[in-house]
């Protein structure tokens, strides 16, 4: 999982590094006729992405301590912000007024936002798979690594959100 983590880092930090570099080349960022990301609704959503790490590290401590009501509530609290977070990534790619085809901007935009989407859907469907082996009774105290690995994995997605949070809204406002 490190070595995953690792190379993920690396594809994240090229393609920010791509957009700064289009973005200091360019005169006008974002490109004429394409407005600032909008930050509210944005900032809600990363509030709750960035916050579901905290079930995670408390599902985490729950199975270390045997706490295996603990541990399913808290990978299930998680899942669902997570869900919630892509449910209004969805939304937000509805209602852009740019696509991914019309300039460096909008491919960089979709392809950054939505890798990162990707990984949390990635992140999901690994969830399913550890409350699965929570709920069949996988896991004990002695015996979670699959918890701490799932663990590595969200709390790794967050770490990149802030990344991309501050690279591609925040800072379009500057």
């Amino acid at each position: 999982m490190l070595l995953t983590i690792t190379t993920e880092a690396m594809i994240f930090g090229g393609l920010l590094s791509s957009y700064f570099f289009i973005r200091a080349t360019s005169k006008e960022w974002p490109p004429h006729g394409i407005e600032p990301p909008e930050l509210g609704r944005i900032i809600f959503f990363t509030v709750i992405l960035l916050g579901s790490s905290f079930p995670v590290i408390y599902a985490e401590h729950a199975i270390k301590k045997g706490n295996i009501r603990g541990l399913r509530i808290g990978l299930a609290m998680a899942f669902v912000m997570g869900l919630i977070f892509i449910g209004n990534q969805a939304l937000e790619y509805r209602d852009l007024t740019f696509g991914w085809r019309d300039n460096a901007y909008g491919s960089l935009f979709y392809l950054i936002t939505g890798l990162h989407g990707a990984h949390v859907v990635g992140g999901l469907l690994m969830s399913l798979v550890v409350q699965i082996k929570a709920w069949t009774g996988r896991f004990s105290a002695k015996r979670h690594r699959t918890v701490q690995v799932f663990g590595m994995y969200w709390h790794f997605v967050d770490v990149v959100w802030i990344f991309v949070f501050s690279s591609l809204y925040l800072s379009a406002h500057l």
